[in-house]
């Protein structure tokens, strides 16, 4: 049983990080592992028309990155500090769960300005809680209605672009940090295995008899936090909020009970309708908060294939696939794309586990 973190391990050439996009979303490279024979085929992206069929269904996180980090100044010395939003604790008095950084010089009581390209300052922040060590609470003060305030967070804000992408956020990852599919703003990563699919690959799924359903998971930094317990059944996830309609259960319900492939697009899909399986087994309308961690041994119930990208080290993402595909597998099957130079982590390369 493999229920050790040390287990999850493997090491990465710094060299396969992907640090850009490819400039065609479809383009990307596909891994194909058949669990049942361990056949390890290496494919294009939108190669994935190949292995579906009329009435076989995809389930998608339409969730919506929006632009979380900002940059202010600390008052009096001026100090540069970069705020990462979390989420928002209180819509009226604009209480916001946040990181900071660097975290040692920000305390309770300190004022953060925010400019905006004309160098004018455009809001204020007031530090009114510790909550981690990186972790504070911070109070935006602003004149204007929700939507103005929203407005100017948007224009302040850059996108979120995790930290192994070692540069500074661009133009082109306003649209590529984004699935094309993205509807329901509220989170601070990408579903990254939704950003292979283009306009045209979806329209020729659907061509093909493919069904969608669309659910949520406003994917929070709990996702990427790092594990720090040997024993996994000691982790406790970071709750993230997701959202299940009865149109989605009702597409879902439909491919299991006809049998049908039934392909989580993403950790965070996977995480979703593990979150709410019905007493019969099937899916189930949900709203609320889940903080559910899926580790070998775990039986699934919804999904029978999966997308997912290639994860780093000792990551709850990796976890999951594992329990998924099977931890000898999936294991080689890292090996070998390490070894066929796949591109890894947000902007990388996909797998798909059938």
């Amino acid at each position: 049983m493999k229920s050790k973190l040390s287990q999850f391990s493997f090491n990465l050439p710094k060299n396969r990080i992907a640090h850009y996009p490819m400039d065609v979303r479809d383009m990307s490279r596909l891994m194909v592992v058949h669990k049942e024979t361990g056949e390890i085929e290496h494919k294009k992206f939108r190669d994935v028309l190949d292995y579906f069929q009329d009435e076989d269904t995809f389930i998608f996180n339409n969730t919506k990155v929006f632009p979380a980090r900002l940059y202010g100044r600390k008052e009096k010395t001026g100090a540069k500090i970069e705020v990462f939003l979390l989420r928002e604790l209180n819509k009226d008095s604009r209480l916001w769960d946040v990181l900071v950084d660097p975290a040692r010089k920000i305390r309770v009581g300190n004022k953060l300005y925010f400019k905006d390209d004309t160098d004018n300052d455009v809001i204020v922040a007031e530090v009114v809680d510790n909550t981690t060590s990186r972790g504070r609470t911070i109070r935006f003060f602003y004149d204007g209605s929700d939507e103005e305030f929203r407005s100017v967070l948007n224009q302040l804000g850059n996108t979120p672009l995790p930290k192994y992408i070692e540069r500074e956020a661009e133009a082109i990852d306003k649209e590529r940090y984004q699935t094309v599919f993205a509807k329901e703003v509220g989170a601070v990563a990408a579903p990254t295995a939704g950003l292979h699919f283009s306009t045209e690959l979806l329209k020729r799924l659907e061509l093909k008899g493919c069904q969608f359903a669309e659910t949520t998971l406003h994917v929070g930094l709990g996702t990427f936090r790092s594990i720090d317990v040997e024993d996994l059944s000691k982790h406790k996830m970071d709750a993230e909020y997701f959202k299940i309609g009865p149109e989605a259960v009702k597409i879902v319900n439909k491919g299991i009970k006809k049998n049908k492939r039934v392909c989580a697009v993403g950790t965070t899909s996977m995480r979703s309708i593990e979150s709410a399986v019905s007493a019969e087994g099937l899916l189930k309308t949900a709203e609320g908060w889940t903080n559910l961690f899926i580790y070998p041994p775990f039986e699934f119930h919804i999904a029978n294939s999966m997308i997912t990208n290639f994860h780093l080290s000792k990551s709850s993402l990796l976890i999951m696939v594992c329990a998924f595909g099977g931890y000898d597998l999936i294991m080689e099957a890292y090996q070998v794309a390490i070894k066929e130079k796949y591109r890894f982590f947000s902007y990388g390369d996909a797998m798909l586990i059938i």
